[in-house]
């Protein structure tokens, strides 16, 4: 008996070691497990940023343009101080958007400003009218005619400001493009709107991005910002507005501009401007492309003050100062 209860006593010793055994794997499993999910849970915690750091330095590398390895904004310091000077003691209010087009390389102030666009919105027409031709819709020797009393009604012109009161305007295609651009006529302007109406144009500013642009479809005055019409203009040079035969139609007729006392104004005569301006009441603005040896470049000066001829030669000044940093920065 003794030995059967020695035999037992023995066999619950040994259970109870394995029972102590088992809770305590048991204890560490549970333990492990617990250690793991903590650890698991603090990782993806930090994967989203990981990952969104990833994609982010990813769509940068992708999308930039490349300029340099230094900050975009310390290169336009120089070129920002500048057009201050050029500026400096004006009254009025500037939207400035200046961009290389070689290097990528952008000044830009108030680019989001609304102006009223004044003669800016030929260039909306102008492209709907060279979009129309392209595609056989319009034809250059088409002749339009109407009365001028029906357009000014028409597009809501006071008689103080209309070209003409009475008579009937008629122009093709072709020149009335030619008049409405380069010398900024009113009444070819008015002939080729009504033809393509202000509803496509509307369409036209949608479908290109032109998000901060209106046209004025219910009799309001049309609107623009810098930063839309130089991305109308690097649309235009990059030939994305029509294809390239009628993107060199569109940008000759810029060239060919006779109102030359703004952006080109300081700048050596053989200097090649593709721009258009626009004046209205207290708004005086210039817009283009500057093909300069030191690298092609989108300038945009849209104005409001009270003196729009001191306005002018304040564009010109600027215009001056782009072109001098850029040669400078280039020798």
């Amino acid at each position: 008996m003794e030995s059967l209860s020695a035999y037992n006593f023995q066999s619950q010793r040994l259970k109870r070691r394995r029972r102590k055994k088992l809770v305590k794997l048991l204890i560490y499993i549970f333990i492990g497990v617990i250690g793991m999910y903590f650890l698991f849970n603090h990782f993806m915690k930090k994967t989203p940023s990981l990952i969104e750091n990833a994609t982010s330095l990813m769509t940068s590398q992708s999308t930039a343009i490349p300029i340099t390895t230094v900050n975009p904004q310390e290169i336009s310091k120089p070129l920002k101080e500048k057009i201050a000077k050029a500026l400096e003691g004006t009254n009025g209010i500037y939207g400035v958007v200046v961009r290389n087009l070689k290097t990528g390389e952008t000044y830009s102030a108030n680019e989001h400003r609304v102006f009223e666009a004044g003669s800016l919105y030929k260039l909306w027409t102008m492209t709907v009218v060279i979009n129309q031709l392209e595609s056989g819709e319009l034809k250059e020797d088409k002749v339009l005619s109407q009365s001028v009393s029906v357009l000014n009604d028409k597009f809501d012109i006071e008689p103080e400001l209309a070209e003409q009161t009475s008579g009937t305007v008629t122009f093709s295609v072709g020149n009335g493009l030619k008049q409405m651009i380069t010398i900024s006529a009113n009444l070819p302007a008015l002939l080729l709107t009504e033809k393509v109406k202000l509803s496509t144009i509307a369409t036209f500013l949608t479908q290109n991005g032109f998000k901060e642009s209106k046209v004025g479809t219910g009799g309001e005055a049309p609107t623009t910002t810098p930063s839309d019409m130089a991305l109308f203009f690097e649309k235009l040079y990059k030939g994305e507005l029509a294809n390239q035969e009628y993107t060199n139609k569109m940008i000759d007729l810029l060239k060919s501009q006779q109102l030359n006392d703004k952006l080109p104004k300081y700048l050596p005569q053989d200097t090649v401007v593709a721009h258009k301006t626009g004046e209205i009441g207290w708004f005086s603005h210039d817009a283009g492309i500057v093909y300069s040896p030191n690298g092609d470049y989108i300038i945009v000066i849209l104005s409001e003050s009270d003196s729009p001829p001191g306005a002018e030669d304040r564009i010109a000044q600027v215009s001056k100062a782009v072109y001098e940093y850029l040669k400078n920065k280039n020798e």
